[in-house]
């Protein structure tokens, strides 16, 4: 990853195709494989929760539902810090989705790395689902990527998404994490 390379890791909802943060010509390869525009959102995987503000501004409200939900399989939507590179910002929110897996293997990478990755579901074009099968991905996808980790079979569900911008949580997904506590 240092080195500009993009990698398929598992996570603990699905599998994920990762590069580094700061690395302009990885991100485009993940868009063109994924064929996204540029409007996708990407998001910054984190080690564990130290990062976080380094890279988002953290009310203390929604600092303490972070570190409840965490790790776990949640996309926190915050705004971003100087350090985030501003085309990987939502361009009118300037916004960032962060989150901490509670997968031993994207962790360990993350720390490997010293920094985040900037991530996206491994959802191929008209696939519809997020590929689960390392074997079948490193198949498919062979001369796309650097390096596919297998971490076994993964899963289907995505990650729930949370607006954490505003003083109300919004769930702006409802995916693997439990989204029990923000319903009336």
């Amino acid at each position: 990853m240092r080195d500009g390379g993009v990698v398929v890791y598992p996570t603990d909802s699905c599998y994920a195709l990762g590069c580094q943060i700061g690395d302009k010509a990885a991100v485009e390869r993940i868009r063109r494989l994924r064929r996204l525009g540029p409007r996708h959102n990407m998001t910054l995987v984190c080690s564990d929760l130290s990062e976080i503000g380094v890279y988002a501004r953290v009310e203390n409200t929604a600092y303490r539902l972070i570190k409840a939900l965490t790790p776990g399989p949640y996309t926190f939507i915050l705004k971003a810090t100087r350090e985030v590179p501003r085309r990987l910002q939502d361009p009118e929110r300037r916004t960032i989705g962060l989150r901490v897996p509670d997968n031993v293997i994207a962790r360990a990478l993350m720390e490997a790395l010293g920094e985040p990755s900037m991530s996206t579901t491994l959802i191929l074009p008209n696939g519809g689902m997020p590929l689960t099968d390392p074997e079948d991905i490193s198949e498919k996808l062979a001369h796309e990527v650097e390096l596919v980790i297998d971490g076994g079979i993964g899963g289907l569900e995505p990650t729930t998404v949370l607006d954490l911008v505003d003083e109300m949580p919004r769930v702006l997904r409802k995916g693997k994490g439990d989204i029990s506590l923000f319903e009336d």
